[in-house]
């Protein structure tokens, strides 16, 4: 039987280690950052990527995924470290299956917990580290309520501290960016709604060119500002449907052309169809 990580750290798997079927439960959100569990017992995700980046805890069994040109494997109590925008797929390694917790955590946070530095890349996906690990079970610790802002902040320190002290080369200062433009294009984007949005109108916003806004967006949120806009609006749709709206609504709602138009995009951001997404968080 695969090694369980559960009573010495606090975390309680009842309810999902009872669970007959894939189920995933999300937590009250916070800003900058969400939280889910979820169990699974087979192949979970096709391949996509988000502009967050997910930091998890294997819980129970073998958490078995595609991330930069290789199939890699996380054991009960090891940290998965998966940066923005970088393609990945993911499921149970075992016919066990598999239970995990993930924070999705905003990049722009990252930045803002190391005094605006440029983004930490670690290469490797899967480490060993206490610290990350305590950082994480601690937000972790009471998944049916919000974080509280003082705790969240601690996480957000602890886990920016991490990802620099793991990182293969020390990032670049963001003295550079133009932050005060970047936020006010993110604001923007955050508040499309259905509204499309042209590069010319970001940079009367920005006072940047597009191309300057481009190289200066990447570095600051870890994507592109159509990508940005792109996930601002399935994460969106992702939290109607958990409300239990249609998924022809739902695409109507924000901002979509039609179902489909919306389908493709939730399966590039999520790795799995809205249908599905739907009947497993129901199902929690």
């Amino acid at each position: 039987m695969p090694p369980v990580l559960g009573a010495e750290t606090g975390i309680g798997l009842e309810r999902l280690c009872s669970a007959a079927a894939d189920v995933v439960r999300a937590a009250p959100g916070y800003p900058g950052m969400e939280r889910i569990e979820a169990r699974f017992l087979g192949n979970a995700y096709a391949r996509h990527r988000h502009d967050t980046y997910a930091l998890g805890v294997t819980l129970r069994g073998v958490q078995s995924f595609w991330y930069r040109g290789e199939v890699r494997a996380s054991l009960p109590g090891q940290v998965i470290i998966l940066h923005p925008d970088e393609i990945h797929d993911g499921g149970a390694g075992t016919e066990q299956g598999l239970t995990y917790r993930m924070l999705y955590l905003d990049p722009a946070l990252v930045q803002a917990g190391l005094q605006n530095a440029g983004l930490p890349f670690v290469a490797a996906p899967v480490v060993d580290d206490m610290a990350l690990r305590s950082a994480l079970l601690e937000a972790f610790g009471d998944m049916d309520n919000t974080l509280e802002p003082l705790l969240a902040d601690q996480v957000v320190v602890e886990l920016a501290e991490g990802l620099l002290r793991r990182s293969d080369t020390p990032p670049k200062r963001a003295s550079l960016l133009d932050l005060v433009a970047l936020a006010r294009v993110a604001e923007v984007l955050n508040h499309a709604g259905l509204q499309p949005i042209r590069s010319d109108e970001l940079e009367a916003v920005s006072g940047l060119d597009r191309f300057t806004l481009s190289r200066q967006f990447r570095a600051r949120f870890g994507t592109s500002p159509h990508r940005y806009l792109t996930m601002r609006r399935v994460t969106e749709g992702r939290r109607l449907l958990a409300a239990g709206q249609s998924i022809a609504a739902v695409a109507a709602e924000t901002g979509f052309a039609d179902q489909s138009h919306f389908h493709r995009h939730f399966l590039k951001a999520f790795g799995m169809t809205p249908g599905r997404w739907q009947r497993l968080v129901i199902a929690a």
